[in-house]
């Protein structure tokens, strides 16, 4: 529901294996989000949601096992893209 909620599930021992995040979050942004749960589980792959990638991205906004997909996106281009994410986990 909120940044301070997901922070904890991600100190937690619950298995995560990707964390999707909007770019913008009340209280930190998504990139803040992603810090804090790599600092917990290092090499955590994330998946960004922004309807302002190019920005982003030319900002290196972006590390490694880091993505982002443009908003609006159809369910079946989440799902590839989450695929392919968890795909590059496992190589």
């Amino acid at each position: 529901a909120e940044a301070n909620a997901a922070v904890k599930l991600l100190q937690s021992d619950e298995r995560i294996d990707l964390l999707v995040s909007d770019v913008g979050l009340p209280g930190m942004n998504g990139r803040q989000l992603a810090d804090i749960a790599r600092e917990h589980r290092p090499g955590l792959p994330v998946l960004f949601m922004t309807g302002y990638a190019e920005q982003a991205i030319s900002s290196g906004f972006l590390d490694a096992g880091m993505d982002m997909i443009s908003k609006p996106f159809t369910i079946d281009l989440l799902a590839t893209r989450i695929r392919a994410m968890l795909a590059q986990e496992l190589e």
